[in-house]
């Protein structure tokens, strides 16, 4: 799908470029927690907004459908890029902020594909980040192996179970789009 290019169009660079400030500030390994924290409670709080103003911003957008489909995409790089930043720095957004993004932005684009969308956007952005932080020191291996040993099992069986269930079958996402 074009969104998920698209994205990785904004995050990549803002991971980067993320990663190269956080080198040129000297925030490497464990000096980087109260930058996380602050970082953090942006994430959220920008989280809770995008979902409480949601119906706002859609009843916006749907009075103004010719100029969404004209902004759709910038509005989806700049929206990556605020992705790129918040996960390079707290590991937060590519989820949460990342989905309700693309529910307000592609408003007719069933919400399986947005979730697969939302995954497959956050993989090389993941990497990315990944790559950057352990370049700074900052990765904790025995987690990180603790962290996939679960995971993994988990995402497979998400993946198989969200292709079957419909789209209005549960979930706050599927609430957020009526």
């Amino acid at each position: 799908m074009a969104d998920r290019c698209l994205l990785a169009a904004g995050s990549l660079p803002g991971s980067l470029l993320t990663i190269a400030a956080l080198y040129r500030m000297g925030i490497t390994g464990g000096s980087s927690s109260r930058l996380i924290t602050i970082t953090l409670g942006v994430a959220l709080l920008l989280s809770a907004v995008a979902v409480l103003a949601r119906p706002l911003i859609r009843r916006m957008s749907d009075r103004h459908a010719a100029a969404r489909r004209h902004w759709t995409a910038p509005l989806t790089v700049m929206a990556g890029f605020v992705l790129g930043v918040l996960v390079t720095t707290s590991s937060v957004g590519a989820g949460a902020l990342g989905m309700t993004l693309l529910v307000i932005l592609y408003p007719g684009v069933r919400l399986v594909r947005l979730v697969g969308s939302d995954i497959a956007h956050a993989v090389p952005l993941t990497l990315v980040a990944g790559l950057g932080h352990w370049l700074l020191g900052s990765v904790d291996w025995l987690l990180m192996g603790s962290l996939l040993l679960g995971s993994v099992p988990g995402i497979m069986l998400g993946s198989r179970m969200s292709a079957r269930l419909p789209d209005g079958c549960c979930g706050r996402y599927s609430q957020l789009s009526s």
